[in-house]
């Protein structure tokens, strides 16, 4: 379930045309080129943005790979993390939320066979300890089992877009647009471009006070698969597919799993979860609405 995504589904925005002021702020976190646009009083704007990269760090601190003292790295490594942070907290909860709502297709614990695969090992020890149903989670304590290790790749990019917007509003802001790999949109109408690794440029898509994520399964490969990887050796049934939804964290999570899904199981998805869209673009270039 690692994976790059098109991270910003091909960057182009146009905002409406009575919003005059607009300051960005944009860095790298959590594997993406970051952008925060925010529209307002320059005081309050600054102000807000001046607060962006703190709150990248407590997600980095958290949820990284790459660091051996974040919190994610530490589970890995030890098995079990005592008082698990509120950001943890959360986003094992939302994880949980998304493992069902896909029918298992969200699944955190592919991390060791994704391992396994780019290292060139075997892959058996890595597929016995699959199961994010066998992970224990509560407020005091979250303990994998033995083998087991979690990637929060498929979804740490949107559940901090959703932080980002909370931060937002609590400056008083109306009118943003947050990049952190997915999108999400404060007020608007913002006009985004769709495109797929293979066949490029497939049209916009507008969007208004929600957020978008897209999952691409060939935008990167892992030898000769797929870098999304089924946590049961599903194979993609799509070459890109773009979630809008109320929740960043959910369209993140879900446009991961929406890959192995064929077309009546994302309808009883789009109804379960409260999508508002998903588009489909199949490996002929064709594209579909859900």
């Amino acid at each position: 379930m690692k994976r790059r995504r098109l991270l910003t589904l091909a960057a182009a925005f146009a905002c409406a045309p009575d919003l005059t002021r607009a300051d960005t702020w944009s860095g790298q976190a959590l594997g993406a080129e970051v952008s925060v646009t925010l529209h307002g009083p320059r005081e309050m704007t600054q102000k807000a943005l001046a607060d962006v990269p703190r709150l990248l760090v407590n997600f980095e601190e958290a949820f990284s790979l790459f660091r051996p003292t974040s919190d994610l790295s530490r589970l890995n490594m030890m098995g079990r993390l005592r008082g698990p942070n509120a950001l943890m907290r959360t986003l094992m909860t939302r994880a949980d939320e998304a493992h069902r709502l896909s029918g298992g297709l969200f699944d955190p614990t592919i991390q060791p066979l994704w391992e396994a695969l780019a290292k060139g090992r075997d892959t058996a020890p890595a597929r016995a300890a699959l199961g994010w149903d066998r992970v224990r989670f509560s407020n005091r304590m979250i303990e994998l089992q033995s083998g087991q290790a979690l990637t929060f790749n498929g979804i740490a990019q949107g559940f901090a877009t959703d932080v980002m917007r909370l931060l937002l509003r609590k400056h008083g802001a109306e009118t943003a647009l947050v990049n952190i790999g997915e999108q999400a949109a404060m007020g608007g109408p913002f006009t985004l471009g769709l495109e797929d690794p293979t066949h490029g440029h497939l049209g916009t898509r507008e969007l208004r006070d929600r957020a978008i994520a897209t999952s691409s399964p060939d935008a990167t490969r892992l030898g000769d698969r797929a870098h999304i990887l089924g946590p049961h050796g599903e194979t993609p049934l799509w070459s890109t597919v773009s979630i809008e939804a109320p929740s960043a964290t959910m369209a993140d999570a879900l446009s991961t799993a929406a890959v192995f899904m064929d077309r009546p199981a994302l309808d009883r998805l789009k109804v379960a979860a409260g999508l508002h869209r998903i588009t489909l673009v199949d490996p002929d270039g064709n594209l579909q609405t859900v």
